[in-house]
């Protein structure tokens, strides 16, 4: 590589590049750990709501006409919700549509389908939307977002500041993985080649999740700054894609959604509807944002507004055909979640945003390593109480997100609150190995945490087979692929983890006895302690 020039780097400004990465990332390191994993699994959220919802594989694809039966229905048992009805449609949750209103004596958000019409509180797929909860707001219900807004800034520092660290010796060690007794060398290369060779895709999570996450502050910001409390007012108008026209209070006939649907689709044939909000339903106002993908773009979200009376088309906002707002947050949530392409995209995404996880999760180990006392056996505190955080917080997660699936398929075949029990297996589990981990040495921690999680993450296509009957080698032959993928990957992650416990286990055995990840039965005491004695 002697085409690429590098500037020199002076002594004091690498040293400054230094301190800022070590420190963003060790701020922001374990949050993303959680976020980059979550985020790994909600790529695949569609084939994680089909995997949930068993009552749905097999079933036959309800039509636009069963679509609209919906509608009136639930218009009919509830008036209320002619004011706003969303409509889910088929592909969205896997075979049947799904009615969403407010319910302003409930107070809450309800839910329909043709099977059961008297509405409930609790979505249809829940453990998509905690998956994802988990992943933008670490499960955190107040101020989380915030929080990983703030991180994800961290995260573009730590980024460039790491880039500037080895810009100079980029040319040289960029593909070096030098093996051998020096683990923090061979830690350090892997670190430095995954974060080199998926710097543009981080960049990319970054800022998009830095804006998404902030997207609320920085409107605040404008609004009181810029728009003199008027921003709200000009974003509706900016960023809807119906007129927000009061009712009129005239009944009027209205197009029926295969109509609605078809109108749509002539106006794009590329355009897919997913979903549907009815405003003003049966009056002469009625109108309707039809919200779907467009194909072969890199922004597929779209919305075309509809008029329920006459069928004409009143804005359109999709590929090729919107202005720059919605180009941009189209754009913004598209790349996040790499939902511009079919699977091999998603794949990549998948691997992405492991390999992140492990950029963070060595980030840890190396600051641990570094700060090694080589001929004493007694270790700093600090390194060894994060040493602590770092298993159970890493290990925590992937075991609480395993064992949520689980709580998913078991909650549901026990008839309990599927969205309150995921939650409740999710967050002991974690808490549960974060208490192992500042219990037990760190190393003896890791490999019982693994062996656990091993376990707990291959109970994931267990619960599936043993209380649904879709097991492993059946769903292939009844084409159902996405149950199959979900298991299949719940396989090979079990034997991941039982494979890293066997590493682990060689490590207590054979590695350096001066370390953290010795067999250290205490914290090492403080030296003012030590000296006082």
């Amino acid at each position: 590589m002697r085409w690429l020039k590098v500037p020199s780097v002076s002594a004091a400004t690498l040293r400054l590049y230094t301190t800022l990465h070590t420190w963003t990332g060790l701020c922001a390191g374990l949050a993303l750990f959680v976020a980059f994993y979550a985020g790994a699994i909600t790529v695949f959220q569609d084939d994680v709501a089909i995997w949930q919802n068993a009552a749905n594989r097999g079933s036959q694809m309800e039509t636009p006409a069963d679509g609209q039966r919906l509608i009136e229905k639930v218009i009919a048992a509830h008036p209320d919700a002619k004011a706003r009805l969303s409509l889910q449609l088929p592909e969205e949750t896997g075979a049947h549509y799904v009615a969403w209103w407010f319910d302003t004596a409930k107070n809450d958000w309800q839910n329909a389908t043709l099977a059961h019409l008297e509405g409930s509180a609790k979505p249809s797929s829940d453990l998509t939307i905690f998956i994802n909860a988990i992943h933008y707001s670490l499960g955190i219900p107040v101020g989380g977002i915030y929080f990983m807004g703030v991180v994800s800034v961290l995260y573009g520092l730590a980024l460039v500041s790491g880039l500037l660290i080895h810009l100079p010796r980029l040319a040289k060690d960029l593909l070096a993985l030098r093996a051998g007794k020096n683990l923090k060398r061979l830690w350090q290369d892997a670190h430095n080649l995954i974060g080199v060779i998926s710097l543009p895709f981080h960049m990319i999570f970054a800022i998009t999740g830095a804006t998404l996450c902030l997207y609320g502050t920085i409107l605040m910001g404008f609004n009181a700054l810029a728009y003199d409390g008027q921003l709200m007012g000009k974003m509706n108008n900016a960023l809807d894609v119906v007129s927000g026209t009061p009712a009129a209070g005239k009944p009027a006939a209205m197009l029926p959604l295969p109509e609605i649907l078809a109108r749509t689709k002539a106006q794009q044939p590329d355009f897919d509807a997913t979903a549907l909000s009815l405003f003003n339903y049966g009056d002469a106002n009625a109108e309707a944002a039809v919200h779907g993908n467009s194909e072969r773009s890199l922004a597929p979200y779209g919305n075309i507004g509809v008029h329920l009376v006459d069928g004409r088309i009143t804005n359109t906002q999709i590929a090729g055909d919107r202005d720059i707002n919605h180009a941009t947050m189209s754009g913004a949530y598209s790349m996040h979640f790499g939902t511009f392409g079919h699977y091999a995209v998603k794949w990549l995404y998948f691997v992405l945003g492991l390999m992140g996880a492990f950029l963070f999760y060595s980030g840890n180990l190396l600051w641990i390593e570094s700060r090694r006392k080589h001929r004493a056996a007694e270790q700093g505190r600090a390194p060894y109480h994060m040493a602590q955080a770092t298993v159970g917080v890493c290990l925590g997660t992937c075991m609480g997100i395993s064992g949520a699936f689980v709580g998913a398929q078991l909650g549901a075949a026990l008839g309990l609150d599927v969205p309150m029990f995921e939650r409740l297996v999710c967050y002991t589990l974690f808490f549960v190995a974060l208490g192992v981990s500042f219990w037990l040495p760190p190393i003896v921690a890791a490999t019982r945490l693994l062996i656990a999680t091993a376990v707990v993450t291959w109970c994931v296509p267990l619960a599936n087979g043993v209380l649904t009957g879709d097991q492993m080698l059946l769903t292939p032959w009844r084409g159902q692929w996405q149950v199959f993928g979900v298991d299949a990957v719940a396989t090979l992650l079990g034997a991941g983890f039982l494979y890293l416990a066997y590493l682990v286990k060689q490590r207590q055995r054979n590695g350096q006895p001066n370390s953290v990840w010795a067999m250290q039965a205490a914290p090492p005491r403080r030296a003012v302690a030590a000296n006082t004695a």
